[in-house]
């Protein structure tokens, strides 16, 4: 059984030096820094843009915009890296400032400089349709450590992820972290998941914001609303300079 202990999460309303605290808590979390309004113009355009979203997982998701780790895992990175140009200009179309305004938090965030990995995707928004296998069983427990190199992970350089929710499910559908952090294993062990954890449950317009190398895991969703969400990852390449991608 998982220990009552619980992982701390902190809530504050603002991302400058978010980065000098985000290795002693479990997950960061931005108050309501896009607006409802945002968030809905957003989420309206992905909508307008369903013929042109990416399919995943047999349709257990969807993405506006390609998402490395997808096409990793389903051994379709070539069309990920062939795409990237048209990709960025899907999300721009259909949500308009989204990847300069994730790309502006993020460098807030870190205090640091923050551009494109060359070659690879912009920031983009996951699709979790309600009833479906996310909405059903939860998401898979990971770490968001595909999209860097062995060098970086080696070194432990800096990597983090922020998830923005432009549409949360009607209840539940939480980011459960853990105490546990990457070691060179992909899949969670029985120990690894009765360490303490928290589940972070946000609204519409927080960002939510956690160490690539941390264990994670999307919760399992009740109600006839998808979860909508924006995601950017990012790795510091020198000091004080970081490059993103979706």
């Amino acid at each position: 059984m998982p220990t009552r202990a619980r992982l701390h999460v902190e809530w504050r309303d603002d991302p400058i030096e978010g980065w000098a605290q985000l290795s002693s808590h479990g997950a960061i979390v931005i108050r309501h820094w896009f607006s409802r309004a945002t968030c809905e113009r957003w989420t309206t355009g992905t909508y307008s843009g369903k013929a042109v979203w990416t399919a995943d997982f047999g349709d257990d998701q969807f993405s506006l915009g390609r998402a490395f780790y997808t096409h990793l895992e389903q051994d379709r990175s070539e069309a990920y890296f062939k795409d990237a140009a048209a990709s960025d200009a899907r999300v721009e179309r259909h949500a308009p400032g989204l990847q300069a305004a994730m790309q502006d938090l993020a460098a807030s965030f870190v205090g640091g400089r923050v551009r494109g990995r060359r070659g690879w995707c912009g920031p983009g928004i996951h699709v979790f349709p309600a009833g479906g296998h996310v909405a059903s069983h939860g998401g898979v427990t990971h770490f968001d450590t595909e999209g860097l190199t062995r060098h970086h992970i080696a070194r432990r350089a800096p990597a983090i992820t922020l998830v923005a929710m432009l549409q949360p499910p009607a209840s539940q559908g939480g980011l459960r972290v853990w105490g546990v952090m990457y070691d060179g294993r992909d899949a969670a062990t029985d120990e690894d998941l009765a360490a303490r954890s928290s589940t972070v449950a946000y609204e519409v317009g927080d960002v939510v914001v956690i160490d690539s190398y941390r264990l994670h895991q999307i919760q399992p969703f009740p109600g006839n609303r998808d979860r909508v969400s924006a995601t950017v990852h990012l790795a510091e390449v020198d000091d004080g300079h970081w490059e993103s991608w979706f």
